[in-house]
């Protein structure tokens, strides 16, 4: 049994790496905050669009829209058209400000296309950016499915080694963002589904990428064999993507309140 587990982490950590080496060729091309594509043709002045929501993508720290290719792909390739990318600047000191510029985009979204909604993904910090916003914002009334992929939903104590940075700081446990998260939350509109990694090294404890609110409609899906880089990549993790988004263009979440599936294992 211990054998078997150092050959997963071996696996992950060898992904992880490749996955590392190929992000940072990548890199240069997200840096250019993308062209907004133009509003459909068929969008009555006077009533909603049709079709699915559009998809809105948010990176992690430090990061930009390149690591998001993959996923952006897939969801492409099943039917998804309307998928766009925002990024925050890395000299951003604030999660709330990057929370706030969030919500203009995702306002500057629904006038362009006439959704009334949106759906997110957010990878490590920016899915905490969306909750932000989501909670603390108003963002429910616009955002029908967040999807966070690694997120440290209850601070990360692997965010010490960093913490001269403002918003690594407000990753930590017990920091003032991550208190007013964990407040009362009554009537929170959006449903969110939380995916989390028993291999993400970047998340400790891992658990802390689960999302526990006792007034949020929360979905957490346990991933097994993949680190924090992959799970924005992996094509097993992209395929649970999808089905959290199109499980949502019915009447909602069946389950109950943080209930769990059986782990996606890609080991």
């Amino acid at each position: 049994m211990e054998f078997a587990k150092v050959t997963t982490l071996m696996k992950a950590t060898a992904l992880e790496l490749a996955i590392l080496t190929g992000h940072l060729v990548l890199y240069p091309t997200g840096i250019v905050a993308e062209r907004l594509a133009p509003a459909p043709s068929d969008v009555p002045p006077e009533g909603p669009a049709r079709g699915r929501r559009p998809v809105l993508l948010l990176h992690g720290f430090v990061d930009n829209r390149s690591v998001f290719v993959l996923l952006r792909r897939s969801l492409a390739r099943h039917g998804r058209d309307g998928i766009e990318s925002l990024n925050y600047s890395p000299l951003t000191c604030d999660l709330r400000a990057a929370a706030e510029l969030l919500g203009r985009r995702v306002d500057e979204i629904r006038a362009r296309t006439g959704h009334a909604e949106v759906d997110i993904v957010g990878h490590s910090l920016g899915g905490l950016i969306a909750r932000y916003y989501v909670q603390c914002l108003g963002g429910d009334a616009r955002v029908r499915t967040l999807v966070t992929l690694g997120t440290p939903h209850a601070g990360t104590t692997m965010a010490r080694l960093a913490a001269a940075h403002p918003l690594v700081r407000q990753m930590r446990p017990g920091s003032e963002v991550l208190r007013e998260l964990a407040g009362p939350a009554p009537g929170c509109r959006t449903r969110f589904v939380s995916f989390w990694s028993d291999l993400d090294q970047v998340m400790v404890p891992v658990e802390t990428a689960r999302l526990d609110h006792p007034d949020l409609v929360v979905h957490n899906v346990r991933v097994s064999g993949v680190g924090h880089l992959a799970l924005p990549v992996h094509p097993t993790v992209a395929t649970g993507v999808r089905e959290a988004l199109d499980a949502d263009d019915g009447p909602g979440l069946p389950a109950g309140r943080g209930e769990e599936p059986d782990a996606s294992s890609v080991a």
